[in-house]
């Protein structure tokens, strides 16, 4: 008798199931209890505060130079998380702090990277403007005259903000609050020598540059 052989069925199993892919915390911000913003994983295990000044040179020389290196080198994988906070200095530092919580958390870090990187152009009109003794003497008046005087309102509009939705960010009393909060944190509580400065962990971290930062960063986080 001839004898039928059935076909095997083969199942078809991977040799090794593809990788899940790694998280991206640059696309995560959030605010932290005292109005900081935070980019990346809130639970990282390193946490790097930033406090800076958006009239200080300094601070925009360090944001240039480290922002790029920090997001694709410690943020990006979940280990390190950046938070930046406010250490005024003056009404021209105040109105742009408002301005660049203009449109939520979402658009801090792109309003924040803008001021720095055109802070010679407006600053170069604030000296101008600082020197006219013509000046509106209510509060919100004087930082809403700043910013459509200094240039930091038309900078802020080729962002796409509107006038009005300007005007709202530099009345916001919920933000003033928080920033007033955060200067007084610190240059009274953490007790910085100026800006930028750095917190790693709660600790201060010396240095004002980027090298000086990454050489206190831990090395395993990148």
């Amino acid at each position: 008798m001839r004898k039928f052989l059935l076909p095997l069925t083969v199942a078809v199993v991977p040799t090794a199931l593809a990788a899940a892919p790694a998280a991206n915390w640059t696309n995560q911000v959030s605010l932290s209890p005292i109005g900081g913003h935070v980019l990346g994983n809130p639970a990282a295990p390193a946490k790097l505060v930033e406090y800076v000044s958006y009239t200080c040179s300094h601070c925009a020389h360090f944001v240039a130079e480290a922002s790029g290196p920090l997001k694709t080198g410690y943020v990006h994988g979940g280990k390190v998380s950046v938070e930046v906070r406010n250490a005024v200095r003056d009404k021209y530092d105040l109105t742009a702090a408002l301005l660049a919580r203009c449109g939520g958390p979402k658009r801090f870090f792109g309003n924040h990277e803008a001021l720095f990187a055109n802070q010679n152009a407006w600053m170069e009109k604030l000296q101008v403007y600082d020197r006219d003794a013509a000046k509106p003497q209510d509060q919100k008046a004087a930082l809403r005259d700043i910013g459509q005087k200094t240039g930091l309102y038309a900078l802020m509009a080729k962002r796409g903000f509107t006038p009005a939705q300007l005007n709202a960010c530099i009345g916001n009393a919920a933000s003033m609050k928080q920033i007033v909060a955060m200067t007084d944190e610190a240059w009274k509580k953490v007790k910085i020598g100026g800006t930028p400065a750095f917190t790693i962990n709660g600790a201060l971290a010396g240095g004002s540059s980027w090298t000086d930062l990454r050489a206190a960063l831990p090395t395993t986080a990148q």
